[in-house]
């Protein structure tokens, strides 16, 4: 009997993986840490995706999940990181051909070749791939998979605040007073954020989304001051913003041109060419 692929992470990736492999008649398992399929993509459950429908799809999934009855929502509808989960991931993962093979809660710590240190790599080729694996209760096991797919993604690994990829002096002790990611700041996170002065630092569409919610906060509780720290430098600002009114996308051109305003108006004030060296604790 020969190995499975292991496909690491039950998140639109690595179901998509899991499909492609299903309609081939291939072997395989999926680990995904969190409780159930989509689980870092409801981190930003909250947030409206700039891609609709028609984009999110992959066809080997499309194709299983037609086959089963499925509804497909409309193509140019915008949804929602829980909408996503919702109405495409969780029934994907619940399909016979998959269902049985996606393993939660289980969390890999390690990947290696079965047996071979880094120092011995001229008969790698044909040895099996050991994947530790260590679940909610902290038990340690271990899978042989003959080829790997990491379908992680990043959200669970964030970029630190401190340049370099190492997080800054201090920020590490100061982490329970910073979210990365996209926080729910009209919802479920509003008093963390509510007439304080917030710093967003970051230049991505996850810095965008958070921005916006941010300014529209402040028309409810006046004191909310926003700053906007960059690494690139003045120069280089324009491009920020995306393509606008000729984006590709254009609901996400429409959130690069809706910061720009925010910008230009002055509710939220930017400092460019920002490294970050010590992040320190005050009694407030």
């Amino acid at each position: 009997m020969s190995l499975p692929i292991a496909i690491i992470g039950a998140g639109p990736v690595g179901l998509a993986a899991a499909a492609h492999l299903a309609e081939r008649g291939e072997s395989f398992v999926v680990i995904e840490v969190g409780e159930q399929a989509g689980a870092s993509v409801l981190r930003w459950g909250h947030v409206q995706m700039f891609t609709p429908w028609r984009y999110c799809f992959d066809q080997a999934a499309y194709r299983l999940l037609q086959a089963a009855g499925w509804q497909a929502p409309a193509d140019d509808e915008f949804p929602t990181g829980a909408e996503l989960v919702e109405r495409y991931l969780l029934p994907l993962a619940s399909l016979p051909a998959l269902a049985p093979h996606i393993h939660y809660r289980r969390k890999v710590v390690a990947v290696n070749r079965l047996g071979h240190d880094r120092q011995r790599g001229l008969d790698r080729k044909g040895i099996p791939f050991q994947l530790t694996l260590v679940d909610d209760t902290g038990e340690e096991t271990s899978l042989l998979a003959r080829a790997v797919i990491d379908a992680s993604g990043t959200y669970r690994s964030p970029n630190p605040l401190g340049a370099g990829g190492v997080p800054a002096l201090g920020e590490r002790n100061a982490a329970a007073h910073m979210f990365y990611g996209i926080p729910n700041v009209l919802g479920r996170d509003r008093e963390r954020y509510a007439n304080r002065r917030v710093l967003v630092a970051g230049s991505g569409h996850s810095a965008f989304n958070t921005l916006l919610d941010l300014v529209r906060l402040g028309e409810v509780a006046p004191r909310t001051e926003v700053w906007w720290v960059i690494r690139r430098e003045a120069a280089q600002f324009e491009r920020i913003f995306g393509g606008g009114v000729a984006d590709a996308l254009a609901t996400r051109g429409l959130l690069g041109m809706q910061v720009r305003t925010l910008v230009d108006s002055g509710r939220v004030k930017v400092v460019t060419g920002w490294q970050t060296a010590q992040v320190a604790m005050t009694d407030t």
